[in-house]
Parts: structure tokens; C-alpha cells; sequence
């Protein structure tokens, strides 16, 4: 992305959602339609939320709490709470049931109008075999999504994925080079892949393409069958952590400048640097349409 593209994007500030997430659908929806609002009147201007915040994670749960996005309570929530804090909003993601019986694990965003604007399935499905560490298929119950997803907003646009999807860098890749100024990932990390990953993903991601990366979590649970880490974060073009937090309840501010993403990008000019003529441009491959999905040309 040339600083060309960048002059037409703005600062702004954003907040991350760090939930705690029990049981009851119908608390976790109200308990987060509180938490925007509250992020909305601290200045928050891009909020954003947890993988599956409307329901405990695991995959003995999303066939209980999915449900279709069209008329569904979460949907309609997050609608009614994106125009009510009148901010732009990536919904984390919940279980999405289609007609078909399909289960995705997917992420809804709204303008401040309440309008729905980008959906993204989760493109890349966690399932790990740890010999006496941990066990857990996504694939037994859910089906992953087909294309990648770019959300324009009135700041620039923000590419996004879920969870799993951060150990993908191509996805970030080529977000960044269709002119995304930040990856946004609602994630659950667990206790043996957060300490080890989390973090460390982030940088990566962020300092390879020179821009912003942050990943809402839920708040720990450690009644919970699948324990989450926590540690909400954001990290700067240059791999530097601007903000972050424990495992408790709590929002995570930052304010995400395109300035940053520009003196980063001149000082080590990996854009024009790159040896296409050698290894080609993964962003070559795909193509957006008008409603932000990329899929392959």
C-alpha cells in the first residue's frame, strides 16, 4: 500500500471488548451491549469484540447458541448497540446456523447507522491433537468460510479475521497491500497456545506489513471448559505493544494513527523493496468486491 492510499485514511481511536462470557445468551448480549456503550462514551470510535461472545466457546456448544444472522438476537443487538453508541462495530463473532444446517463461526460489522456492513467466516479452522495437553476439533462441528474480508470505514479500511486465522500471514499480507490500515482479530487463545503465541503473533503480523494489529479476547474463565487468555492487545506498525491488559474483565483503548503506518514504511521501505520479479505477490491472486470480500481471481 503506498502512502498515496494512506492520505485518504484518518486516526481514530479504538477500543477492545474484553468480556467475561457465561452461559445465559440472553446476559452475555446485554452485558455487551453495556460494555459498547460504555466504550462509546470514552471516545471509542471503532469497537470491537471477542470470538463468540454471545456464547461459552467449544464445539459442544455451537450448535446449542447458533443462529442466523438475518433476524437473529445477536445480530439484532449489535445493530441496535452500534447505532445507539453511533460507532463503527466488529461484532466478534458467534455461531451462525444457516438454512442449509452449516454452522460457521462468523464475524458481523456495522456502520453507526446500525447498517451491517462486512461479514467474514472464519477461513481456517483450529484443530490440534497435544498428546496429554489438549484435543479440539472446530472441524466436528463447523464449516469454514471461503473468502477473506476488508471493512470500509470512514477512517480506512480494516481487515479481520478470527482467532486461528492470525497464524495465517497471507491473510494479513494481503489486507495490508489492498489497503488496510490494520488486521483486527476477536480471538480465544487457550492457557498452553496464548502464552506461548498470542503476543507473538501480533508483532508478526504487524511489523511485516508495517500496520496495526490487535486481538479482542474474552475474559478468563477458569471454570470454563476451554480456559481463554485473555490479554487483549494492540501493536503498532513498528512491533511495539501501545496497549494491552491481563485476563480480568476490562476494554482496551488505542488510538490508530495512519501517520505511524507512513514514517514507519519510510524509514524501512519494505514496499519498495519487495522482489516480486522473484517471488511474486500474493495479493496478486485475489480480487474485492464491492462488499469487501476477497476470494481468489
Amino acid at each position: 500500500m503506498s502512502n498515496a492510499i494512506l492520505s485518504s485514511c484518518s486516526a481514530f481511536k479504538l477500543a477492545l471488548v474484553q468480556i467475561s462470557i457465561g452461559s445465559d445468551k440472553s446476559k452475555n448480549l446485554e452485558r455487551t451491549r453495556e460494555k459498547i456503550i460504555e466504550a462509546s462514551r470514552n471516545g471509542a470510535q471503532v469497537v470491537v469484540l471477542p470470538e463468540c461472545f454471545n456464547s461459552p466457546y467449544g464445539t459442544n456448544f455451537f450448535p446449542e447458541y447458533a443462529e442466523p444472522l438475518k433476524g437473529g438476537d445477536s445480530t439484532k443487538m449489535l445493530s441496535a448497540a452500534a447505532k445507539e453508541a453511533n460507532v463503527y462495530l466488529i461484532g466478534g463473532s458467534i455461531p451462525e446456523r444457516e438454512p442449509s444446517g452449516k454452522i460457521f463461526n462468523t464475524l458481523t460489522a456495522y456502520d453507526p447507522s446500525g447498517k451491517m456492513i462486512a461479514k467474514h467466516r472464519k477461513v481456517h479452522l483450529f484443530d490440534i491433537d497435544i498428546p496429554q495437553v489438549i484435543t479440539f476439533k472446530e472441524s466436528d462441528t463447523l464449516t469454514e468460510g471461503d473468502w477473506l474480508t476488508h471493512i470500509s470505514t470512514e477512517y480506512g479500511k480494516l481487515g479481520v479475521g478470527i482467532c486461528y486465522d492470525m497464524r495465517f500471514p497471507e491473510m494479513a499480507t494481503i489486507a495490508a497491500r489492498k489497503g488496510c490500515m490494520a488486521m483486527i482479530y476477536p480471538g480465544a487463545f487457550n492457557m498452553t497456545t496464548g502464552p506461548l503465541h498470542w503476543e507473538l503473533l501480533q508483532r508478526a503480523r504487524a511489523v511485516d506489513n508495517q500496520i496495526y494489529v490487535a486481538a479482542c479476547a474474552p475474559a478468563r474463565d477458569n471454570n470454563a471448559n476451554y480456559v481463554a487468555w485473555g490479554h487483549s492487545t494492540v501493536v503498532d506498525p513498528k512491533g511495539n505493544v501501545v496497549a494491552t491488559c491481563e485476563e480480568k474483565e476490562t476494554i482496551v483503548y488505542a488510538d490508530i494513527d495512519p501517520e505511524q503506518i507512513k514514517s514507519t514504511r519510510q524509514y524501512i521501505p519494505l514496499y519498495h523493496q519487495r522482489r516480486f520479479d522473484i517471488y511474486g505477490d500474493v495479493s496478486d491472486t485475489v480480487e474485492e468486491n464491492q462488499d469487501g470480500q476477497v476470494s481468489k481471481k
